[in-house]
């Protein structure tokens, strides 16, 4: 299995070193051609608007947009989350594929940030014995205010969804690159082998 890490900006390299530590083949995307021979992608945090600018500029875009649409999976974390919405209330470039509308910075800005214990019932299937809650980084975390039908929404803070799936398409408002809890990540690897 490889997995590809979005790499024009943000978290790129904390997720790269998660994925190497548990055992998965990384490679770092910045060009189209290196989405060739991947299983699965990973959007990082960072900043989305430069992000999305960045990925017109290097031709990635609609090659990203392509893989949504198509069923690929894909995990976006924070500003990746942001960039898989269909809507953000602005305009910025999107990948899109989730059908969700997303609230930018809904938590504060920087000197907001925090961390919080939630439950995910979904990380059962890669947790042995007892489900414990998962430490989620928030910085300037966005939230889903909407959620279309066929999304299913994974975690709450708050009552606010910051964590959501689609088909192959898995969204955290949190970075969960940025703990040492492995559990999102072997989740969204169970998410590339089901095929």
């Amino acid at each position: 299995m490889r997995i590809g890490v979005l790499a024009l900006q943000g978290a790129f390299r904390e997720h790269r070193l998660m994925l190497e530590r548990i055992g998965v083949e990384t490679r770092e995307v910045r060009l189209p051609e290196h989405l060739d021979g991947l299983d699965g992608l990973i959007i990082p945090g960072g900043e989305s608007t430069t992000m999305g600018k960045l990925a017109v500029e290097f031709g990635l875009l609609e090659p990203l947009q392509e893989l949504a649409r198509s069923g690929f999976p894909i995990w976006g974390t924070c500003a990746g989350f942001i960039l898989l919405a269909k809507d953000v209330g602005q305009e910025q470039p999107l990948i899109g594929g989730m059908d969700v509308v997303i609230e930018r910075n809904a938590f504060g800005r920087q000197v907001d940030s925090f961390e919080a214990m939630i439950d995910v019932p979904a990380l059962a299937a890669v947790t042995e014995g007892e489900p414990r809650p998962f430490p989620a980084v928030f910085i300037r975390a966005p939230v889903v205010k909407e959620v279309g039908p066929d999304v299913e929404v994974l975690a709450k803070v708050d009552g606010k969804v910051v964590a959501a799936r689609q088909g192959k398409l898995l969204g955290t408002s949190f970075h969960p690159e940025l703990t040492d809890d492995d559990r999102f990540h072997r989740y969204f690897l169970n998410m590339v082998k089901e095929g």
